[in-house]
């Protein structure tokens, strides 16, 4: 279990986060991270394909923290699976643009 962090003001800060905007947000998070599950095309060791999996582990993720209550809990995990998210496309670009470039090299020989 994490350690509790005393924040003066925390009960204060949590009033910023309204409702309808923290499910905006996660709503975008949400249909940021299909978008980029819909690139993962290849199978798993089981033979499903990663896409389909990520979708479903998103979904798994989203609906156990529906119910959360407290505004800066929803807010750390909004700015965690952003940040993940934002990771994972860094990363696969970097190793997309890789590929192409060692394509051009394979080319020029």
């Amino acid at each position: 279990m994490p350690p509790n962090i005393w924040v003066p003001g925390a009960k204060q800060a949590g009033k910023h986060f309204t409702k309808s905007s923290t499910r905006r947000e996660a709503l975008s998070l949400y249909r940021e991270i299909l978008r980029t599950a819909k690139a993962f095309h290849w199978c798993d060791d089981s033979g499903e394909a990663w896409s389909h999996r990520l979708k479903k582990e998103a979904r798994k993720e989203f609906d156990a923290s529906r119910e959360e209550p407290d505004p800066l809990i929803i807010a750390r995990m909004l700015v965690t699976g952003r940040d993940c998210v934002q990771q994972i496309q860094n990363k696969f670009n970097e190793a997309d643009r890789a590929a192409w470039a060692r394509i051009e090299r394979e080319r020029e020989r």
